[in-house]
């Protein structure tokens, strides 16, 4: 249905175009899924297949139809979404590098370019970025604390760019001043601390316009002492301009607009997952997350062990933390932003839980 939009796509025109998808029909709530993960599905990557073969409804108005035929509360899911995204494309901003055990002084390095790239947002759309390593948000870069981090950067882009870390570093690695020409580099080094979820982005003046146009990424330290074993995931939350008005008519989680909705991810009912939530929307006050069917504890920055246990955050651009979870049912629950509007410019998605 969006096949052969402009490029430069209002606010107004999306939720326009997009809105025949978005009817409510029958709910989802309650339905169970056959051919949901299986125990050789644990592994990272395991999402469902791009038109979510194999799975139907057993139970309800929809026994015997595939879920893509239900478009849901505000929602929708299965072939029907209109995400470019295939079922694993974006896995590697999802699914966080393995943590290590605690080892002062180990070398942790990672190589970052800047370049220039359109990428697809929604079917039919694209978007003019700036991105590392050629995906929006970039790279997800980990350490345990007491690590040294060495992240080797180079610009390949047509504009001046750096690389700023959110946490504990010497000012000559603040990548405030250090500006990084094109076809220039520079080595960030320095020992990871503190310990939490953080993030990096460009910090080039106009510094809105570096960050909107792509320029960011998850950032984690693990802690000396181990956190319980669990399914780790990262979401970064942002959005596109996509007509250059100073406002986003997209909103997303790791890439494209829809990604989860038309490629649910796979957890299992009673596991710990652990989900990385940083928000690097440009333009907006805040953006946040609501998980429907269950509660989760939300440790603010992850630096610490207090927690809040609810079922939504609303977080202001910069802001993260860790959420945990251990679902207690089985089923598609939906996590969506509670701003509504971000909801049907393409902030949603699912979580299958399956036994």
């Amino acid at each position: 249905m969006l096949q052969g939009m402009k490029r430069k796509l209002s606010r107004r025109q999306f939720l326009v175009t997009a809105a025949p998808l978005m009817v409510a029909t029958a709910p989802l709530a309650g339905l169970a899924v056959a051919g949901a993960a299986s125990a050789d599905d644990s592994r990272p990557g395991s999402h469902s297949g791009g038109d979510m073969d194999g799975m139907e409804m057993t139970t309800g108005a929809g026994a015997g139809t595939k879920p893509s035929a239900y478009p849901g509360h505000a929602s929708m899911i299965g072939p029907s979404v209109p995400s470019p995204a295939g079922p694993h494309e974006f896995d590697a901003l999802l699914y966080p590098p393995a943590s290590l055990p605690h080892q002062p002084g180990r070398v942790r390095e990672y190589d970052i370019v800047a370049t220039d790239r359109d990428i697809e947002v929604v079917n039919g759309v694209t978007f003019a970025a700036w991105t590392y390593n050629g995906t929006v948000p970039g790279p997800i870069i980990r350490a345990t604390e007491d690590d040294l981090l060495r992240v080797k950067f180079h610009n390949a882009g047509s504009h001046p760019h750096t690389i700023h870390f959110h946490g504990i570093h010497p000012a000559n690695m603040d990548g405030v001043f250090e500006i990084v020409d094109p076809g220039g580099s520079l080595t960030y080094e320095f020992p990871a601390k503190p310990y939490g979820m953080h993030l990096y982005h460009c910090h080039a003046a106009p510094l809105k316009k570096h960050i909107h146009k792509g320029l960011y990424g998850a950032f984690i330290i693990d802690p000396p002492t181990p956190r319980p074993p669990a399914r780790e995931l990262v979401m970064v939350m942002h959005g596109y301009d996509t007509d250059g008005d100073g406002a986003n008519n997209i909103y997303a989680v790791n890439g494209p607009a829809f990604l989860y909705a038309k490629h649910p991810i796979n957890v299992r009912r009673g596991e710990l997952v652990r989900i990385y939530l940083a928000n690097l929307t440009e333009f907006d006050l805040i953006n946040s997350f609501h998980l429907h069917g269950e509660m989760f504890r939300y440790y603010p920055t992850g630096t610490g062990s207090a927690y809040e246990y609810t079922d939504t955050v609303m977080l202001c651009q910069g802001q993260r933390g860790i959420l945990e979870i251990e679902f207690s049912n089985t089923g598609l629950f939906m996590f969506h932003a509670h701003v509504t509007e971000f909801t049907e410019l393409g902030w949603m998605g699912y979580f299958n839980v399956s036994e």
